[in-house]
């Protein structure tokens, strides 16, 4: 596909579309909690964003906001499309946000139009609506809010479908597609300005990387990291590009069943997803004893051997096939039996993670983005994986280094700035350079590789620099620990909260951590930690939506008790 050829995420779809028109029957969407109902096809959601869209544009007027609130099912993307194709903006909202959050947001978007899924959404938001505000609902829920399942059965009675609005050529690269209001670990959620051909440019550079892993079939998704994350939302016009046919998880509960049914090619997911992989997998094969033990040792060792670029010599050859059929092959069929790769961004994957999973035959490329690049910024390309680092920046955007080691990013993906916040759009974007927030280098290779994160840097007492994400994520390898926070800004040295579910656990964490911190340098070292039961969670606001610590929220609960390890 020619993405310099097409000026919207639009054009995009009904692009697609008129490729595969001769099997527009083709399945297309389906949602796995509603078991009752098939795939929708090509056809049929072609049909229905234009029904929508006739719909909503006597309704909007071009520019005007529409508020999207709901959970991950086919009616996501068909609203999404419908309100763009409309001339509307759409703002997708997280279903965990805060009630301030919402409130925040709603006052400071004004929308003309509000989506919700079902009255549980709407509940969340309804007494911040505003007069004269049109609220839909995809579910029917009242008879005084006209849902979008009746809209798509008696508009399409009403009109003669060959009348209906195919896609809107007034739409423009440089024209705002969407806001997404980043959830940010401090203060109010910033509206980040995504512009079509930004994220347009953002699928350019995924369809690169991905197309030799959808050569000889045909690509299927499964997604449940929520479409109102900058990182899933443009992973949905990556699918549409490759033709995809995309299944919408039930939860993340049951996000390993729902592999067994969906057979995913590809599946995108956040740090935490593979943490907690990591942690089942590893648990799971140190309960295992004698042959099997020394498969799994042999299928880790060889695999990160071969992941590395190394040479089996012609005994290690032979064991690594039996390891393929034995180990690897078992463990694929868990995931479906079909998976190509997993795609982690949203954050820092550790290399002890990414190492193990490709080595157990789950490949697992690490990419590397922000809201405000529109997500993505570079990748791993399969087959020549650096698992330090977060791969070579897509030929799409420009990445240098500052000075002070900051990442700097250039091209159409840059956003257009933050809603209403001129200052901190002239803050972080200068001289079409954005500026990050996050350190790093350029490795030898041309790959990317992130040292620290800017803002979230410790320094000590005596001035050292101090990244608490790495020490965490070691902390998290021990499978006792859930998870940690590691603190010590102008301290003489570091302390953790440590989330583990037994007091029982102490000894063997203070085991774990003794051994751990040989391995850190002196400044690294956790001296003292505090054992919790209760985990960070988006409920309790210690998390956020894409399960990154809300640092502010965490020290305003337990920075007394942290103190009092000094």
């Amino acid at each position: 596909m020619k993405f310099d050829k097409i000026n919207s995420l639009v054009e995009l779809f009904f692009t697609k579309y008129r490729e595969i028109n001769s099997a527009s029957n083709k399945p297309f969407l389906k949602w796995l909690k509603d078991s009752k109902k098939d795939f929708l096809t090509w056809e049929q959601v072609k049909l229905n964003i234009e029904i929508l869209t006739d719909y909503l544009k006597t309704n909007l007027l071009k520019g005007d906001r529409c508020i999207l609130l709901s959970e991950n099912r086919p009616e996501w993307l068909i609203c999404d499309i419908a309100i763009m194709n409309a001339g509307g903006v759409t703002v997708p909202l997280f279903t965990t946000y805060s009630e301030k959050d919402y409130e925040y947001i709603m006052n400071d978007c004004k929308p003309k139009i509000c989506i919700v899924s079902n009255n549980i959404q709407l509940k969340k938001i309804e007494k911040f609506i505003s007069d004269g505000v049109k609220i839909l609902s995809i579910e029917n829920i009242s008879n005084k809010i006209e849902s979008i399942e009746s809209i798509f059965n008696e508009y399409s009675k009403k009109v003669n479908l060959d009348t209906l609005s195919k896609f809107n050529k007034e739409i423009g690269r440089k024209d705002l597609a969407c806001i997404i209001y980043t959830s940010g670990t401090t203060g109010n959620p910033k509206g980040v300005m995504l512009s079509h051909g930004g994220i347009l440019s953002n699928c350019e550079g995924a369809q690169e990387i991905l197309i030799s892993l959808v050569r000889n079939c045909d690509p299927v998704f499964l997604t449940w990291l929520p479409l109102s994350h900058s990182y899933e939302h443009a992973v949905q016009f990556v699918q549409i590009s490759l033709g995809a046919k995309i299944y919408y998880a039930e939860s993340l509960d049951k996000l390993l069943s729902n592999m067994s049914v969906a057979k995913p090619t590809i599946m995108t997911a956040v740090p935490r997803f593979y943490q907690n992989l990591y942690s089942k997998i590893s648990l799971n094969f140190s309960k295992q004893t004698g042959f099997k033990k020394k498969m799994i040792s042999s299928t880790i060792l060889l695999g990160i051997k071969k992941l590395n670029n190394g040479n089996l010599n012609l005994k290690e050859k032979f064991i690594d096939f039996f390891c393929e059929k034995l180990v690897r092959g078992k463990i694929r069929k868990q995931f479906g039996g079909k998976l190509k790769a997993f795609v982690s961004g949203g954050g820092a994957l550790d290399q002890k993670i990414g190492e193990f999973l490709n080595s157990i035959g789950l490949p697992t490329l690490q990419g590397y983005g922000l809201t405000e690049a529109s997500p993505v910024v570079s990748c791993n390309i399969p087959g020549k994986i650096k698992i330090d680092t977060v791969g070579p920046p897509f030929k799409t955007n420009e990445v240098k280094i500052a000075e002070d080691g900051e990442i700097l990013v250039k091209g159409e993906n840059v956003m257009l700035g933050y809603w209403n916040m001129k200052n901190e759009t002239e803050k972080i974007i200068k001289d079409g350079w954005l500026h990050t927030g996050d350190i790093g280098e350029i490795t030898k290779d041309g790959n990317l590789k992130i040292t620290d994160r800017k803002k979230e840097i410790i320094v000590n007492l005596g001035g050292d620099n101090i990244s608490p994400s790495k020490i965490e994520n070691l902390l998290c390898l021990n499978e006792k620990i859930k998870q940690s926070f590691v603190f010590g800004d102008k301290k003489t040295y570091l302390v953790a909260l440590i989330v583990s579910e037994s007091e029982e656990n102490k000894k063997e964490i203070e085991f774990y951590l003794e051994n751990l911190n040989k391995s850190l340098s002196l400044i690294e070292k956790v001296k003292k930690f505090i054992l919790i039961k209760e985990e960070f969670t988006i409920e309790n606001g210690m998390l956020t939506p894409t399960l990154k610590l809300k640092r502010k929220k965490i020290l305003e609960k337990y920075k007394q008790d942290l103190e009092k390890l000094y």
